[in-house]
């Protein structure tokens, strides 16, 4: 085959891959269930659940429909806590907030077990504190650079790396002992955290939103590259990332479905 006819078919399939993650794969969420192992986690707390909901990228209809499906799905599992993982607006633009009330109401119904955190996103044409009357009316925790002690748990939130705003140390300043998981929007950052918890919890990558077989993943992210999507047991605290809603660059996904986390705890 001459290699002018190579081009036209690569650049076909290529066409074709793309079409189909932005008619169908984009938009077809999933419910990852996953029980985390986890070394010296307290046996009284075995069995909590967390419903973790990421990357959002709300900006139009679209993205508002889909973010109110995994909101919608998340509720279903009846989780203990719901934690929602940065970068849930695309970038601030006129009715952003109104867009984050419309999709997070229905989480008034978890009376105020809800978490969240910014992503880098929430810098995008403006800043994070934009959310905060939002989550306040809505019963939700929004943590940057703080802790919060809750369900028996302290919940350590760290704000954006990316958008240089992260603080580790003063977000753990005043923790007590005991349980002890970590939100921090950029997974990469794990190799940084410079203390112990049980585990950390990330988005941002999106699970590199195109994957081939073997494993390989074109698209990746600052921060958001070594660790792409799953369970990591061996990082200096044990780490989970969530594939998120959204998109980024093209709108479009293959073999790689936004997904809501499901995950349940347990003593290793």
């Amino acid at each position: 085959m001459k290699l002018r006819n190579w081009a036209f078919l690569l650049a076909g399939a290529g066409a074709a891959m793309l079409t189909y993650g932005v008619l169908y794969e984009s938009n077809h969420l999933v419910l990852e269930r996953r029980r985390l192992k986890l070394p010296g986690w307290k046996k009284s707390l075995d069995g909590f659940t967390i419903a973790l909901v990421t990357d959002l990228h709300l900006k139009d209809h679209y993205s508002i429909e889909l973010a109110k499906q995994a909101i919608a799905m998340a509720l279903d599992q009846e989780p203990d806590m719901v934690v929602l993982g940065g970068d849930l607006v695309a970038y601030w633009q006129e009715g952003s907030e109104d867009m984050l009330a419309e999709v997070l109401e229905p989480l008034l119904l978890m009376n105020g077990n809800v978490v969240a955190i910014p992503g880098n996103r929430e810098y995008w044409c403006g800043v994070a504190e934009r959310m905060r009357p939002v989550m306040d009316a809505l019963n939700i925790r929004f943590l940057r650079n703080e802790s919060w002690r809750h369900a028996g748990i302290e919940w350590i939130g760290i704000d954006s790396a990316n958008a240089g705003m992260s603080d580790p140390y003063e977000a753990v300043r005043g923790t007590e002992e005991g349980p002890a998981i970590v939100l921090w929007h950029e997974p990469d950052m794990v190799d940084s955290l410079p203390f112990s918890a049980d585990l950390m919890l990330s988005g941002h990558s999106h699970g590199g939103q195109f994957r081939f077989p073997g494993g390989f993943t074109p698209m990746h992210s600052k921060n958001g590259r070594k660790y792409v999507s799953g369970f990591f047991e061996e990082t200096p605290v044990p780490l989970y990332v969530s594939r998120g809603i959204g998109t980024t660059g093209p709108p479009s996904r293959f073999l790689c479905p936004p997904e809501v986390s499901l995950l349940t705890l347990e003593s290793a």
